[in-house]
């Protein structure tokens, strides 16, 4: 018998109701998650608590803001996936983050439908 373990995500956003909500979505999929409400605070769990194999990341922060954040990320683990989510950019921004390193990116407001799906195909790669 093949024991999975449940792949670790990081979520990283400001406000709470969507740390929530992705947090509930993610581990009703079967994953384990930490969720922390600024890029100060996730830079130092992914210093403190060991590898994640993916991190689901806001740009509309307070500084450091989503786009310094994934900077660092991308800097520290450059082979770490990185959702990016975003509630008030633009198509474009979200598409200059993936230059910037992000595996893939996605509106909040599609989160419901699209978080787990989309997770679980990166995590596929």
């Amino acid at each position: 018998m093949v024991l999975s373990v449940p792949s670790r995500i990081l979520i990283i956003d400001d406000d709470p109701q969507i740390l929530k909500l992705f947090a509930k979505i993610l581990i009703q999929g079967g994953h384990s998650v930490r969720a922390e409400n600024s890029g100060k605070g996730a830079l130092e769990a992914l210093h403190s608590d060991g590898p994640f194999d993916l991190v689901v990341l806001d740009l509309s922060m307070p500084p450091p803001d989503g786009f310094e954040t994934l900077k660092t990320l991308r800097i520290r683990r450059p082979s770490l996936k990185i959702l990016v989510s975003s509630g008030f950019l633009e198509g474009a921004l979200l598409k200059t983050s993936e230059i910037l390193g992000a595996t893939a990116s996605m509106h909040k407001e599609d989160a419901p439908k699209l978080l787990l799906q989309t997770v679980n195909d990166l995590l596929k790669r």
